[in-house]
C-alpha cells in the first residue's frame, strides 16, 4: 500500500509541475453538423447514448487499437483492470470463464451495458455475462465507461456505471488478421477475422471466428467457449443499413462455490463442486449456455441538421447448468418414494440439469439535432422478456424418471419501455449546458420461485429519471458540474417474498464535480463524487416470511469519493497513465440478522455507520511505458486494491485483504515480413506471485453461545504468462 501510494502521490505531484512546462490546446466548441463521413465514424445507435466529449459526465474512452493490445483472451472485465474504481474478479482464477467487475462498489447487476446501443444485462437478474460473448472484445471498436448514473442509455438502470460498448463502426478498408494466444494453465486462443471493406461504395462486410479454452488456474475449472461474429451493411450519402449476428457457445466446469478459510490455507487450487459424488468428483459438472444475437440497425441523415437511427433485435439464449446431488428426497422434487424389490427409498443420489431457455427482443430508436450551438437527442426504445426456468433429472441411482417429467417449471416475463430527451447547449466558446429527461416503464409477472411454487408476482414500476450539468471549457482546463437522479426495480432473487414484504425500487442521486486540464504531453484531473442511495438493496441475513435469504430496502447509503487521473508523455519513449481513487462508502444504519442454531431462530444486531460490502476505500493503477524503439514497447502495469468486508457489517472476520500485482507487459510489432505486420505479445500477470483473492462470501451464525464466521473466498492465480501472435494477412 505504501510503495503504491507513495509512487503514485509522486507521479501527480510531477504532472502537476510538468504542466507548467507545456503548451495548451483550447477545446472548441459544437460546430460539425452530420455528413455522410460520420456514418462512417460513429454509428447514431451509440451517439444517441454515449456522453459526448464535453458532457458533464465522469468518463473513459477505449479506442480499437487500446482494446486490441489487451486482449489476450481474458473475459472483458479483465481488459478494463486499469480503468478507474475498477476491481476484478475470476472464478477460475485465470479471467477465463466466469469473471464479475466491481466499478465505485457496485457490482455488474448495477452497471448498465448496452451492444451498439441494445440492452445487455440479463432482464431478471440485471446480471452481465460476459462468458456468453467469448472474445467479444476482438469485434468491438470502442468502449465507453461512464462511473456514476451518467446519461440515459437504454436497458436497466446505471446505478454503478454505464459499459458502452460499439461494434458497427465501419471499415473502409479490407482486412485480414489471425490471432492467436496461449498461456500457463493450457489456456489458448484462436481468432480469425476478416472485412472486405467498402465494396462498391456501398457494401461492407466484417466476420469473425473464435476459440478459447482453458484449464483454469482452480482444479477442474475448465472452459470451453466458442463464438463468431456476422456483420454486413449497405450505405450511401444518407442512409445506411446493418446487419449483426453473432454468438457465443460457452461450457465451464463450475468454479463458483468458493473455498472455505481453512482451505484456503492448505489448497487454493481446491475446487468442491461435483465432490458429492463418492470416489471421484462428476466429471460433468458444468454450465452449459448458448446465447445468439440478432441485431438489425438503420441510420438516416434527413437536410438541414436532422438524423434519425433504429434498431430492431432479438436475444436468444438457452443452456443448462449439470450437478451431482447426493441423497436427495424424492419428495423434494415431487415424485414418490422409490420401491425396489423389497425395499422402499425416500432418497437417493441423482444427477439433474437446471435450465433456462429465454427470449429478449425489442426496438431501440433516436432522433438528432444538431447544429452550431445545440444538439438535442429524442429517443428511447421497449423490450420484452420471455424467461423459462425448468429442471429435469436424467439419472436417478435408485428408480427413474421421464425424460419429459420437470421438477420445478416456473415462467417469466418482463416488459421494458423508455423515452428520453437530451438538450445539449453551446452559450459561448467556454460554457456548455446539459439537460436529460427520461421516463422509464417497468412491469414484471414471475409465477413461482425454487422453494416457492405457488407465489405469483406481478410488479410495476414508473421511473422519471433527471439530469442536467454545465461544463466549462478554456484554454486546455475542462470542468463540470452534474446531478444525475437513478432509480432501478429489484432483481429476480429480490421478489422471492410473500406479496405483504415486497422490496421496493432504489433510488440514487449522484452529484459529480470534474476538473481537467489537457495539453499535447499531459492530461490530468479530479472527479469528486457523492452518491446518495435511497432504499439500497443489501444483504441483511434477514430471513423473508417465505424462508428465503434475499435482499432488504436500507433507508440511507452513500458513496463519497475522488477520483484522480493522470497520463504524462516526458519523452517519445516514456509516459504514464495513473488513476486513484479514494472513497468513503456508507450504510447510515441496518439490522443485521444471524442465524442462532442453538434456538431455531435468528438474532438481530443493530449497526451503524458502517462500510459497503466489497467497496474498498483505495484503488489505484499505474501503468509505466517504456518504448524502446518504434515497434518495441514495454509496460509495467501496478494495481492495487484495498481492504473489503464480505458483508454489511464491518465485520474484520470477513474481509478480504488488500493487495498489490504487478504485470509486466511486452508488445514488438514487424512490419511488410511476409503479412501487412506481426505483433507479438508477451503478458507476465501477478510478476511477485501475490496470493490474494479479490471476491467471496460470508456467512456468520451462532452456535453453543458464540458467534462463528464462515466465508468463502475465490483465489486468483499466481505468477502466469499469456503470449500472443497477432498477424495482420
Amino acid at each position: 500500500m505504501k510503495k503504491f501510494l507513495g509512487t503514485t502521490i509522486i507521479v501527480f505531484l510531477t504532472c502537476l509541475a510538468f504542466s507548467q512546462t507545456n503548451k495548451t490546446n483550447n477545446q472548441k466548441p459544437i460546430k460539425e453538423t452530420f455528413t455522410d463521413s460520420s456514418l462512417y465514424l460513429q454509428p447514431l445507435e451509440v451517439k444517441a447514448t454515449r456522453a459526448a466529449e464535453t458532457a458533464p459526465f465522469t468518463k473513459t474512452n477505449l479506442n480499437k487499437d487500446q482494446i486490441a493490445i489487451i486482449n489476450s483472451g481474458q473475459d472483458l472485465p479483465f481488459l478494463l483492470n486499469q480503468t478507474p474504481s475498477t476491481v476484478i474478479n475470476s472464478d477460475a482464477g485465470n479471467g477465463v470463464g466466469y469473471t464479475g467487475i466491481h466499478i465505485r462498489g457496485s457490482d455488474a447487476t448495477r452497471i448498465n451495458v448496452t451492444l451498439n446501443g441494445i440492452p445487455y444485462n440479463d432482464a431478471e437478474s440485471m446480471g452481465t455475462y460476459f462468458v456468453d460473448l467469448p472474445d467479444f472484445a476482438s469485434s468491438i471498436n470502442s468502449i465507453q465507461i461512464q462511473r456514476g448514473v451518467g446519461t440515459s442509455s437504454n436497458g436497466a438502470g446505471a446505478f454503478g456505471a454505464t459499459l458502452n460498448l460499439a461494434t458497427n463502426e465501419f471499415n473502409i478498408k479490407s482486412y485480414a488478421e489471425l490471432n492467436n494466444s496461449f498461456g500457463s494453465f493450457n489456456t489458448w486462443k484462436n481468432t480469425l477475422k476478416f472485412g472486405t471493406g467498402l465494396l462498391g461504395k456501398h457494401f461492407t462486410i466484417d466476420a469473425r471466428i473464435s476459440r478459447i479454452a482453458s484449464d483454469g488456474y482452480i482444479d477442474r475449472a475448465s472452459s470451453d467457449l466458442k463464438s463468431f461474429y456476422v456483420s454486413t451493411a449497405y450505405v450511401n450519402k444518407n442512409s445506411s443499413l446493418r446487419l449483426n449476428i453473432f454468438s457465443g457457445k460457452e461450457k465451464t466446469y463450475q468454479a463458483w462455490y468458493g473455498i472455505s478459510d481453512s482451505m484456503l490455507l492448505i489448497n487454493r487450487r481446491y475446487n468442491p463442486a461435483g465432490m458429492e459424488k463418492p470416489s471421484t468428483p462428476y466429471n460433468n459438472q458444468t454450465d452449459n449456455y448458448t446465447q445468439t444475437h440478432y441485431q438489425l440497425f438503420y441510420n438516416h441523415q434527413f437536410p438541414h441538421h436532422w438524423a434519425f437511427n433504429t434498431a430492431v433485435f432479438l436475444t436468444r439464449g438457452k443452456g443448462y447448468y449439470e450437478e451431482y446431488k447426493a441423497d436427495q428426497s424424492y419428495s423434494d422434487y415431487g415424485l414418490p418414494n422409490q420401491s425396489i424389490g423389497n425395499f422402499t427409498y425416500a432418497s437417493t443420489d441423482l444427477i439433474r440439469q437446471r435450465w433456462l431457455d429465454n427470449k429478449f427482443f425489442g426496438q431501440i430508436a433516436s432522433l438528432q439535432y444538431k447544429n452550431m450551438k445545440d444538439e438535442l437527442t429524442i429517443g428511447g426504445g421497449w423490450t420484452k422478456y420471455v424467461g423459462q426456468h425448468f429442471g429435469n433429472i436424467i439419472w436417478m441411482k435408485f428408480g427413474t424418471a421421464s425424460p419429459d417429467y420437470h421438477y420445478y417449471d416456473y415462467p417469466a416475463t418482463k416488459w421494458d419501455a423508455n423515452f428520453y430527451t437530451k438538450w445539449m447547449h453551446q452559450f459561448n466558446n467556454m460554457w456548455q449546458s446539459f439537460i436529460d429527461v427520461q421516463y422509464r416503464n417497468v412491469s414484471h409477472k414471475m409465477e413461482g420461485f425454487e422453494g416457492n411454487p405457488n407465489l405469483s408476482v406481478h410488479r410495476n414500476f414508473q421511473f422519471l429519471n433527471p439530469k442536467a450539468g454545465i461544463t466549462y471549457t478554456h484554454n486546455g482546463w475542462q470542468g463540470y458540474l452534474s446531478y444525475a437522479l437513478g432509480n432501478k426495480e429489484p432483481n429476480r432473487d429480490d421478489f422471492q417474498a410473500s406479496l405483504t414484504s415486497q422490496p421496493k425500487q432504489e433510488t440514487l442521486h449522484d452529484f459529480e464535480l470534474g476538473l481537467e486540464k489537457r495539453n499535447q504531453y499531459l492530461h490530468y484531473g479530479a472527479t469528486i463524487y457523492y452518491m446518495n442511495y435511497i432504499n439500497q438493496l443489501v444483504l441483511t441475513g434477514q430471513i423473508n416470511d417465505v424462508g428465503s435469504y434475499t435482499r432488504i430496502n436500507v433507508p440511507n447509503s452513500y458513496r463519497l469519493g475522488i477520483e484522480l487521473q493522470a497520463t504524462a508523455e516526458f519523452t517519445k519513449w516514456f509516459n504514464i497513465v495513473a488513476n486513484l481513487t479514494f472513497s468513503k462508502n456508507k450504510i447510515k444504519s441496518f439490522t443485521e440478522y444471524i442465524d442462532n442454531y442453538d434456538n431455531g431462530g435468528q438474532n438481530a444486531i443493530n449497526h451503524n455507520n458502517t462500510d459497503i460490502s466489497f467497496s474498498p476505500n483505495a484503488i489505484g493503477s499505474l501503468s509505466l511505458n517504456l518504448k524502446l524503439r518504434k515497434d518495441f514497447d514495454i509496460s509495467l502495469l501496478n494495481k492495487y486494491v484495498g481492504k473489503q468486508y464480505l458483508d454489511n457489517a464491518q465485520n474484520e472476520s470477513s474481509k478480504l485483504d488488500a493487495y498489490f500485482t504487478e504485470d509486466l507487459r511486452l508488445h514488438y510489432s514487424i512490419k511488410n515480413k511476409f503479412f501487412k505486420e506481426w505483433q507479438i505479445i508477451g503478458q507476465l500477470n501477478n510478476l511477485f506471485n501475490v496470493k490474494y483473492q479479490p471476491n467471496g462470501y460470508a456467512y456468520s451464525y451462532i452456535y453453543n453461545n458464540a458467534i462463528v464466521n464462515g466465508n468463502g473466498y475465490y483465489p486468483m492465480a499466481g505468477t502466469n504468462f499469456m503470449l500472443s501472435l497477432n498477424i495482420n494477412l
